[in-house]
C-alpha cells in the first residue's frame, strides 16, 4: 500500500510541475476559477496520500512471531502423537 501512495504522490508531483506554469490564476472569469480549483484539487491529493502514508498502522513483527510459533509447535505435536 505504501508504494501505491508514494507513486500516487509522484505522479501528482509530476503533474503539478507540468501544470503550474500554464495556469494562472491573476487571469479573470473561468480561467481563474479552473487554475484555482485544480490547484486546490492538486494538494487536496497531496495532503490525502501524505496522510495515508503517515497515519498507516504498523505491522506487529511479535504477532507474526508467536503465530509461527504456535503454528510450529502444532506441527510438532502431531509429529510425536
Amino acid at each position: 500500500m505504501k508504494n501505491r501512495l508514494i507513486l500516487c504522490l509522484l505522479i501528482c508531483g509530476v503533474l503539478l510541475y507540468y501544470g503550474l506554469p500554464r495556469l494562472s490564476i491573476n487571469a479573470g472569469g473561468l480561467e481563474a476559477i479552473f487554475s484555482a480549483a485544480w490547484i486546490l484539487f492538486a494538494l487536496m491529493v497531496i495532503g490525502g496520500n501524505l496522510a495515508g502514508l503517515l497515519y498507516s498502522p504498523k505491522k506487529n513483527k511479535e504477532k507474526s512471531y508467536k503465530v509461527n510459533k504456535m503454528t510450529q509447535n502444532r506441527r510438532r505435536l502431531r509429529q510425536y502423537q
